[in-house]
């Protein structure tokens, strides 16, 4: 699968901010911080998360940047397609053109695996991810369980 770092770093940035909700905008200085993330890199990130409206920025002193959304509607598929990072396992980007010119043999295999990685991805919300931390910061047990159900189906071997 093509999730690379600014897919992850953007959701990452995106949980520390949301764990600051309500206590004035957040500098990306301290994103970059805490997270040990490039400063230059949050600034892309979130020029891209800004145009988007998933965040909102805050100039002059004491500025920074707010949540733009609700973390229980934001999903964290919203985040990684708002910073152009594309949810896609096949070879070709979807364009079937991957043996040839032509749709591969596995094609609709990795296709299908991209469409269950969306709907996982679309299914955790920003506030999912932030109780889950404040759980674990806690030492309880995190509320919501993220990994997805996986099928019983028997394996038959060839």
């Amino acid at each position: 699968m093509r999730l690379t770092t600014k897919g992850r770093f953007a959701v990452t940035a995106m949980v520390d901010l949301a764990m600051r909700h309500g206590g004035g905008p957040v500098t990306l200085a301290e994103i970059s911080g805490r997270q040990k993330i490039s400063l230059s890199y949050l600034e892309q990130l979130f020029g891209k998360l800004r145009r988007k409206q998933i965040v909102e920025s805050v100039r002059g002193p004491g500025g920074g940047y707010l949540l733009g959304k609700d973390m229980r509607a934001l999903s964290v598929a919203e985040i990684i397609l708002a910073v152009d990072e594309p949810i896609d396992a096949t070879q070709c980007g979807g364009k079937e053109n991957c043996h040839d010119d032509n749709k591969c043999i596995t094609h609709d295999l990795w296709a299908s695996l991209n469409q269950r990685i969306f709907e996982y991805l679309g299914s955790v919300t920003l506030q999912q991810l932030v109780d889950n931390q404040r759980a674990k910061e806690a030492g309880v047990t995190p509320m919501h369980d993220m990994r997805p159900t996986v099928s019983k189906r028997a394996v038959v071997p060839a």
